[in-house]
Order: C-alpha cells, then structure tokens, then sequence
C-alpha cells in the first residue's frame, strides 16, 4: 500500500523572529531562537534542509503588531510574539546564495509594497535562485499593519481580497505581458533586445496606476510560485482562482476533506484543472525513537510552551483580546474582520462547534501535534495524505532541533514508504518539482495569469516608436 503512495511534499515553516507560532520554544536550553539575527543560524538550516531534500523553506511575515491582549500589546513585546520581525524577502535573499535546489517562499501582503517594485524584487529573485522563488499572497489580518502603510482602520475583509485581486493583476501583467519570453536576443554584433516585444502593460485601476513596461527580463518561472493562505469562504475563492498551494491550519483530517472537497469545486468555477492547488497543512511533528522517549519529549514539550501566548497570537489575528477572560468563556458570538478562516477552524476544532478559551489553546497547540515513534508519525501523516492533503509545513518549536530530530527520526520511515524524498527531480524550478512535472516551469495556461501573455503588444517600444512617428508626421 505504501509502495503507491504518492510523496508528501514537505516545507519547513519559519519566520525571522524569537516566537512564531509554539510560544514559550524560545525559552527552551537548547533552543536557538534567540539568534534569529544571525544568518548562520538560517544558512546553516537551509542547507541542512537541502540535504535532506526539502522542497521548500517557507518564511511567514507579519508588518505589524497583533491585537490587544490583556488591554495592549505590552504582553506580545514581553513574549517576543512575531515582534521584533525581520523582512523575509532579504533573509530569502541571502539564503539564495548557499542553496542550489531548496525553494524559498515567503509572505508578502498587499498592504507592504506597491505591485510594480514588489514584481520587480521578486523576478530578480527568481533570476538569481534560477526559477526557486514562492510568493506567499495575504491581505494582512493585523489593523496595525494597515495603520502602518497610512490606512485609518483596518480594511474589511471582503474589500481586503478585492484590493489583492487587482494587486495580483497588476503583478501578473508585468510578470506574463511586458516581456516575451523571445525579446531578449543577447546579439553582441547587433540588438540586446526587440522592441517589439518590449510592452508597457498601461494599467489604471481602482487602488494602482502603472505604465510599465516591466524593469525586469523574462524569469526561470516567469510569474513566481503562488501561495495562498486564505481560509475563509472568500479566501478559499481566491485560492482556487490564483494560488498553485494553499495552507491550512487544521484542526483534524476531516476539516482538511471537508475543505479539500470545498477547494476543488471552486477550482472548476474559476476555469482550473481540478487539482491545480495543492494543499499543505501545518502541522508540529515530535518524534522519538521510543514510546518512553516521546512521552519525554512530550513532557518537555508541555514544560515551555507559553499557552497564554498561544491564546494572544489567535486573539490578536482575529482582533479579538481574548486575554483576562476565563478558560471556559465560548467565542460563539465573536464577530470579526480579522482571520475569519482561523475562527471557522477552530468552530470545527471541538465536537459542538463552540469552543472555549481553553479549546482556543489547545487547538493550536495539540490539534496539530503528531507525536510518536517513527512508525506512529508515518501513519498519521498517511492519515492526513488520505483526507486531501498534499504536503506539511512543519510547524518548529525550536530552532533548529525540530527539524533535525525530524530528518534523523521520520524522514527515514517516510522514506521507506515512498512517502518522502531523497534527492530532488529533474525539473528546475519550484513550479516543476511541486508539479512533478518536468517543461519550461511556466505557469499554466489555465491560470489567470497567463491571459496576459501576448495581450500588450500594442504598446511595445515599435508599437509606441510608430505612433509617434505617425503624429509627427
């Protein structure tokens, strides 16, 4: 039964800051958080992840500070939650240098950069990486991040995904139109370039005016590999009709079916293949050589995790404090413009929809826990294969153990049964090692953004050459 099971596709979840998702790892002797500003400590993870063939190193993002818990933000600067927080896109970049095959996704939300600089970083990083670059796409959850960037309040939810479909808009013109993939000649005795095929896109929308053209030749995967972690129902909308992976926070397997069979039907109305998003949940795993040693590990798990910490992160990303309120208070009535897909699961965390503050905790913190034996660990990911998912992002809760015990205690066994790999495919670029397939790592033509591939060449540098020409004239 192994033998045919498709591999899990496996990403390693991180994010430049001393607490991420697992408060309380940091305090751990033997965990390294605290240097999250040396880059040894990220060189040295990613190529320890590229040996053991990794397919991404996934770096979270956040442009602001969560929502109040117990009154303020005071308790998130004590905990070191997400804040300080260091830019992904510069660590990826330096990452670039000491890998070959590791891909590099990160988060960048639409509040942070304006479309045409963002698709500009990101296609000289996908140069420079030679095709290895993800684009992780939120609207950003956190009313401190607009405050941020000069908005007033936060932006409502359903308007936030409107804002972000004309950004990916923007990004994919530049990215599929100004360029053909031919322009570049490269002829020393003659052009470097056609103008012909050389385009503005001239963008004017709601929210964004750009001329263009793109500053940047055709990249490895053109438009970069596309993320997406929207849960809700119009996130999960948005997924279906941009992102090639989405991530789940799941509290079981069957939130994961439940949302797999949602996510596949929404691809067919937005015009995909059925099984174009692939589907990675996040999951912790603790694993020990024997049943004693996992009930070690799990006790000192239990020692430092800060579960009020935990309950500060959920609150403040739903914009709720939740901090000072009994263990037993219900979140039935919580209304929020915050991360509705986060309050959904944890609706479906709890046998009758309506979880406490207490639940709150644990679902973060045990919900997505798979602790064992090598063995145990492999059957339960099967599980989770079994219910629609794809592939982890495996949750740390210290740097860099979680993921060394993980290579030396699980890979092996998933290995065993086919469920891992042991050295990268032959295609070259992220699009293709996720895709398993192997061709020119292009997204696909049924993709939104791929329409915009040949549509501007009305305003080449010929086209705008003969125009004026012709007024002059």
């Amino acid at each position: 039964m192994s033998a045919a099971r498709k591999r899990l596709l496996l990403g390693a979840f991180l994010m430049n800051t001393p607490s991420h998702i697992l408060g309380g790892g940091w305090r751990h002797p033997d965990a390294q958080q605290l240097r999250y500003n040396e880059l040894s400590l990220w060189t040295d993870l990613a190529k320890r992840l590229e040996e053991a063939a990794f397919d991404t190193l996934f770096l979270a993002d956040v442009v602001g500070v969560y929502g109040d818990h117990d009154g303020g933000w005071a308790s998130h600067v004590r905990r070191g939650l997400q804040v300080p927080s260091n830019d992904p896109l510069v660590l990826a970049s330096a990452l670039a240098a000491v890998t070959d095959k590791l891909g590099l996704a990160f988060t960048s939300s639409v509040v942070q950069a304006h479309p045409f600089q963002f698709a500009r970083q990101l296609s000289t990083l996908d140069h420079l990486t030679n095709g290895r670059v993800g684009w992780n796409i939120v609207t950003s959850v956190l009313e401190n991040a607009h405050r941020n960037f000069g908005a007033t309040s936060l932006v409502a939810h359903d308007d936030r995904y409107e804002w972000a479909e004309e950004y990916v808009d923007v990004a994919y013109r530049l990215w599929e139109g100004s360029w053909d993939r031919d322009a570049v000649l490269a002829d020393k005795a003659g052009d470097f370039a056609d103008p012909a095929k050389v385009n503005k896109i001239g963008f004017e929308g709601h929210t964004y005016k750009v001329d263009g053209p793109h500053l940047v030749t055709p990249s490895p995967q053109g438009t970069p590999y596309l993320f997406q972690a929207g849960s809700s129902d119009r996130g999960r909308r948005f997924a279906a009709k941009h992102a090639e992976a989405t991530f789940l926070f799941a509290p079981h397997p069957e939130y994961v079916a439940k949302q797999v069979a949602s996510l596949r039907a929404l691809e067919a109305e937005a015009g995909r293949t059925r099984g174009s998003v692939k589907v990675f949940a996040g999951l912790h795993v603790l694993v020990g050589s024997t049943e004693a040693e996992v009930s070690r590990k799990l006790d000192e798990f239990e020692e430092y995790l800060d579960l009020d910490a935990i309950v500060a992160h959920i609150g403040g990303g739903i914009g709720v404090d939740l901090g000072g309120l009994p263990l037993d208070a219900t979140l039935a009535d919580v209304e929020t413009e915050g991360a509705r897909g986060v309050l959904e699961a944890l609706f479906a965390a709890v046998p009758n929809g309506n979880p406490t503050i207490a639940d709150v905790a644990r679902y973060r913190a045990r919900g997505q826990l798979v602790a064992g034996t090598p063995e145990s660990v492999a059957d339960e990911l099967e599980r989770w294969q079994d219910a629609g998912t794809d592939g982890i992002n495996l949750i740390n809760f210290r740097l860099p153990g979680t993921y060394i015990d993980f290579i030396e205690g699980a890979l092996p066994e998933l290995r065993r049964r086919g469920l891992a790999q042991s050295s990268y495919g032959e295609g070259a670029t992220l699009r293709e090692r996720l895709g398993d397939t192997v061709g020119d790592g292009q997204i696909a033509a049924d993709h939104p953004a791929a329409r915009h591939r040949g549509a501007f060449s009305h305003l080449s540098a010929a086209a705008t050459n003969l125009q004026k020409q012709g007024h002059r004239a």
